[in-house]
């Protein structure tokens, strides 16, 4: 009966470190390090000029893009595709993406991994994976991601369809 006394006693004492270093250990974490860092510097971006800005360092690399409409009016996000030769495709997006920070003030964004390459500059993010070597003569897809934190203002007016958007869409039937 004494050893089984013995016993509680001490686990309740283990207990009660454990306790006392979790208390300790969460006060920590939560304490208090002060406001957050803004999400990003800078007024907020319109869409149009990020969308126009990347459209034009992928043609001064020789990629032609086309843009992808948003589906929807409050979206942050915008799509930009096109077709390269499989053998300077990669080369290309990285010239792009060098052209971008050197001559535009897009900074590298964070690291996605091996293969994605990421800017940033004021409330946008863009990426684009590199494809690789695609099959000899078959030009590769090029895709390029733009998301923003928050557009303001600019979250309400819808975007203009492409051109290749509206040539898709069929016309009214005639009586």
């Amino acid at each position: 009966m004494r050893r089984i006394l013995l016993i509680t006693a001490v686990a309740a004492l283990a207990l009660a470190a454990l306790a006392t270093a979790t208390v300790a250990v969460g006060a920590y974490l939560l304490r208090d390090l002060g406001p957050l860092p803004p999400r990003y510097s800078g007024p907020p971006l319109p869409r149009e000029t990020v969308v126009s800005e990347m459209a034009s360092i992928l043609a001064a690399e020789g990629i032609t893009v086309e843009r992808e409409p948003s589906q929807g009016m409050r979206t942050c996000y915008e799509r930009l595709s096109g077709l390269h030769a499989p053998e300077t495709a990669d080369a290309a997006v990285a010239a792009a993406f060098a052209r971008a920070r050197s001559d535009h003030g897009w900074q590298g964004g964070p690291d996605l991994g091996e293969g994605t390459l990421t800017l940033t500059k004021g409330n946008w993010t863009v990426t684009s994976r590199l494809m690789g070597q695609g099959t000899s003569g078959l030009p590769v897809p090029v895709f390029m991601t733009l998301t923003c934190v928050d557009e303001g203002d600019a979250a309400t007016t819808p975007t203009a369809p492409s051109p290749s958007a509206s040539a898709l869409t069929p016309a009214p039937a005639s009586s």
